[in-house]
C-alpha cells in the first residue's frame, strides 16, 4: 500500500472551530490518513473517545499505522491509541455505527470531503487525471457497484452532461459528454489517460490555457457520482447533527462548489426548523431549529498553507453548533 499523506487542510482552523477539550467524544467521519484525527486525539486526551470512520479500507489501515507512529514519541501514546476506535464504514451509517459502539452522543464531529492525496497519487485507484491507470474511482472497491469505467462507457450523452454540470460546475459539460460518446464508439475508454485526452479535445484551446487542468472538474464530477457523495451528504449531515450533544459542533470541509452549497443549504434548513410552505398560516411539519451555522461564509486556507499544499486552495470550512 502506498503511504498516505498526512497533510490535513485547514487543520488549525478546524480545531479552533470544534473547540475541543480533554475528555470529549468526537467522530472523524472521514479519517483519510489520520492527520485531522491525531490532532483531535491530542486535544481530547486519553480520557476522550475518537471514532475514526472511513469507507476506504486502505485509509483505515493507514490511520492505524499513522497513529502508532505518532504515539511512539509520546509518554501517553499508548493511552491515546486506546482512546481511538477504527471503523471501516460509510458516514451515511453514522447513527448506526455510533449506536453499535454504545455511544449515545458526541461533542464534536468532522467531515473532510473529497479524496486524499494518497488516493490521487495511487494510479491503480483511477482517481487522478495526472497519473495513468484504469478508470475506477470507487472509494471502497470491495463494496462493488459502478466504477468510473461503467459511467463513462455506458451513460448517455445527456446523463454525462448532467453529471459534469451538476457535480463539477463544468462549463463545457455538453461538449465533453458528446466527445466521450463519440470516442467510446471507436474504442472503450478504459484508462485515465484516455479520458484526459478526450476532455482536452473537447475543451476549446483558449479555455485549456487558463485556470486549472481541463480535466479536473470532470474527474471530480465523475468520482462524486460513482460514490454517491452528494446523494448521501445531506442525510449524513442531518444524522450527525442528531447525534451531537447539546452545543456540540460539526465541522465540514468541502472542496467543490456543489458540495459547499449543499452543506450551506443543509445547515440553513437545520437552523430554520419549520419547512412548511411560506403561505401556511401555522406550522404542520413540527420541525424545530437544531442549532445554528457558525458563520455565513466559509473559511478558506491562508496563503502560506496554499503555497505549501495546493490541495488546500479549493478547501472551504463550515461549522454548525447544535442547540
Amino acid at each position: 500500500m502506498t503511504a498516505f499523506s498526512h497533510n490535513p487542510v485547514l487543520l488549525q482552523e478546524t480545531m479552533d472551530l470544534l473547540g475541543l477539550s480533554a475528555g470529549m467524544r468526537v467522530v472523524d467521519c472521514t479519517s483519510g490518513g489520520g492527520g485531522h484525527g491525531w490532532a483531535i486525539l491530542e486535544r481530547i486526551g486519553p480520557t476522550g473517545i475518537l471514532v475514526s470512520i472511513d469507507q476506504d479500507p486502505e485509509a483505515i489501515e493507514a490511520t492505524g499505522e499513522y497513529f502508532q507512529r505518532q504515539a511512539q514519541a509520546l509518554p501517553e501514546g499508548g493511552a491515546l491509541l486506546r482512546a481511538n476506535i477504527l471503523v471501516h464504514g460509510n458516514f451515511s451509517r453514522i447513527k448506526t455505527i455510533l449506536q453499535e459502539l454504545g455511544i449515545t452522543d458526541v461533542q464534536g464531529a468532522l467531515m473532510d470531503l473529497g479524496v486524499s492525496s494518497h488516493q490521487l497519487d495511487d494510479a491503480a485507484r483511477g482517481f487522478s487525471y495526472q497519473h495513468s491507470g484504469l478508470l475506477d474511482m470507487r472509494m471502497d472497491p470491495g463494496a462493488g457497484g459502478q466504477s468510473a469505467y461503467d459511467v463513462v462507457n455506458s451513460y448517455s450523452a445527456q446523463a454525462l452532461e448532467q453529471i459534469l454540470w451538476h457535480n463539477g460546475d463544468e462549463r463545457w459539460s455538453r461538449r465533453i459528454a458528446q466527445y466521450i460518446v463519440e470516442e467510446r464508439e471507436k474504442t472503450p475508454i478504459e484508462t485515465t489517460d484516455q479520458l484526459v485526452s478526450v476532455i482536452k479535445k473537447a475543451v476549446p484551446k483558449g479555455a485549456r490555457e487558463e485556470g486549472p487542468h481541463p480535466a479536473k472538474r470532470s474527474f471530480s464530477a465523475i468520482r462524486i457520482h460513482v460514490n454517491r457523495e452528494l446523494a448521501i451528504l445531506e442525510q449524513a449531515i442531518e444524522d450527525t447533527v442528531e447525534m451531537l450533544a447539546p452545543r456540540g459542533r460539526l465541522a465540514v470541509i468541502a472542496f467543490h462548489g456543489g458540495e459547499d452549497r449543499l452543506v450551506k443549504e443543509t445547515f440553513r434548513k437545520l437552523a430554520s426548523g419549520c419547512r412548511c410552505p411560506k403561505d401556511f398560516p401555522v406550522c404542520v411539519c413540527g420541525l424545530v431549529s437544531q442549532g445554528k451555522a457558525l458563520s455565513t461564509k466559509p473559511t478558506y486556507a491562508k496563503a502560506d498553507e496554499t503555497d505549501s499544499n495546493p490541495r488546500a486552495r479549493s478547501a472551504r470550512l463550515r461549522g454548525f453548533q447544535k442547540s
